[in-house]
């Protein structure tokens, strides 16, 4: 089985499409893949696909849904190997289980290629870390589980999906400012910054990739528009440490080079308290 959910939701046995055509099906298919391996129980099902007021019927449908989904797996999978789909979409105490190893969902190739990223970033290894993130984030088809109606629960997946996602590229264009590509990162740090007008992090790698490029008057700038929006929006100041990097874009402070600083850490993080 192979299955996607960092973008439109996918699940394929042997070529077949096992994806139903319906919006609740579909968010229990979506919520036992993002936990294979891992009995989803029974309540979490019932609050994902009705909230915190499930009809009567509730449970009798749950259970018409995991029937239908398995006459799909059963199709897919073929008749020579009877029972096999029960085997797979599997009833447990208490819940059910999607029986798959963990790197047949691509969210979880992506985890894993993400802490490789994070142990070669904190090793020092830049390359091989921008590599490990870029190759993370290639799995990304758009938005996660775009094609999928979210309910209470996989809403917080998706979320914290998407943190992780913005955690990554930012990882990467750390490893890639450590690299000195700050030249080649202005395109996407301008698109970036613009997609996430109150996010400080892109920001100040967007200020430091100016910088570096010999385009102080630009890095300076992008801090100012940064500064004014925060305060016409939320009412507060660029954080401390933002402040810093600005004061030391001021006075040309030399830890702003390329190759200054731990390696262990990104040029933001030089100037935290």
């Amino acid at each position: 089985m192979k299955i996607q959910v960092l973008g439109a939701l996918c699940a394929e046995v042997n070529g077949e499409s096992i994806v139903p055509s319906a919006a609740k099906p579909r968010q229990m298919l979506s919520l036992l893949a993002l936990r294979p391996g891992q009995v989803v129980p029974v309540p979490t099902l019932m609050e994902e696909l009705w909230g915190a007021t499930p009809p009567q019927s509730a449970l009798a449908t749950l259970q018409t849904y995991i029937l239908q989904l398995r006459r799909r797996l059963g199709s897919a999978m073929g008749s020579g190997v009877p029972g096999a789909a029960k085997e797979v979409l599997a009833t447990r105490h208490g819940g059910y289980v999607l029986e798959v190893p963990s790197e047949a969902v691509d969210v979880h190739a992506y985890e894993r290629m993400v802490a490789e990223g994070r142990s070669a970033f904190e090793s020092g290894d830049d390359a091989v870390a921008a590599d490990r993130f870029r190759q993370a984030l290639t799995l990304w088809q758009g938005p996660s589980l775009v094609d999928v109606r979210v309910g209470p629960v996989l809403r917080i997946e998706v979320m914290r999906l998407e943190e992780s996602r913005l955690g990554t590229v930012e990882r990467r264009i750390d490893a890639d400012l450590r690299l000195g590509r700050h030249t080649e990162l202005l395109p996407e740090l301008t698109e970036l910054t613009a997609r996430h007008p109150q996010h400080e992090g892109l920001h100040s790698q967007a200020m430091v990739a100016l910088y570096r490029s010999g385009r102080q008057a630009s890095a300076l700038e992008v801090y100012h528009k940064l500064r004014v929006r925060l305060i016409r929006s939320l009412g507060v100041e660029p954080s401390p440490r933002v402040q810093r990097l600005h004061q030391a874009m001021l006075v040309v402070d030399p830890q702003l080079d390329v190759v200054a600083g731990p390696k262990r850490s990104s040029t933001f993080d030089l100037y935290a308290a």
